[in-house]
């Protein structure tokens, strides 16, 4: 592998980790738990400000079931289906994450599909850690829990938001499931649109 090859899997790390994570539907504090690794050092493994030590990457490839080629991504590409990832979630809801992105760094993206629910959800579980997000419902109404605020957003509606903010999302009430798309930076990321602004000249 030549360097830059190298300086190319080090930086897809930190998202390809937070990728395994979400799609085992754990927070950083459940993974900290588990393997022992400090909450602030897979923090700043997750964003990029940290390389982590072969000893943290087995640990963190046996927590999430899956393999250090599979986490580097250095695995032999498979003539597989397009990835559907169910991810267990607490009292029972199954929440699937689709990575749309090859996670090389910078700016990744996922769709996530939170199913039906019957009765009115408890207030969304909160995490925090650093980064920026943005989010955009798709189909559904969202409940987004951030800081102190309770938000509901319908379909076509952006949030967008530091998070080291504590947030967190359900399914806003009985009826249908939630639809929705998060793309995920490091802290200080930005979108930069290229579009004139409504009324106005280029941005």
């Amino acid at each position: 592998m030549t360097d830059d090859g190298v300086a190319d899997t080090l930086a897809a790390l930190g998202p390809r980790l937070r990728a395994a994570r979400e799609r085992r539907g754990v927070t950083l504090t459940d993974v900290s738990r588990a393997t022992g690794v400090s909450l602030s050092t897979l923090s700043r493994i997750e964003t990029g400000r940290r390389n982590p030590t072969l000893e943290v990457l087995l640990r963190l490839a046996t927590a999430y079931d899956t393999s250090l080629d599979e986490l580097a991504g250095t695995a032999p590409a498979a003539a597989a289906e397009p990835p559907r990832v169910p991810v267990p979630r607490r009292r029972g809801e199954d929440k699937v994450v689709l990575p749309l992105t090859r996670y090389v760094g910078g700016l990744h993206a996922h769709k996530h599909v939170l199913p039906a629910v019957d009765a009115p959800p408890e207030r969304p579980r909160q995490v925090s850690h650093d980064g920026y997000e943005w989010l955009c419902v798709l189909y559904g109404r969202l409940w987004l829990a951030l800081g102190e605020q309770d938000l509901v957003l319908n379909a076509g509606e952006v949030a967008e938001f530091d998070t080291r903010t504590a947030h967190g999302v359900a399914n806003a009430g009985p009826g249908g499931p939630v639809e929705y798309l998060i793309m995920f930076g490091p802290q200080g990321e930005r979108l930069r649109p290229r579009t004139p602004a409504p009324g106005g000249g280029a941005r």
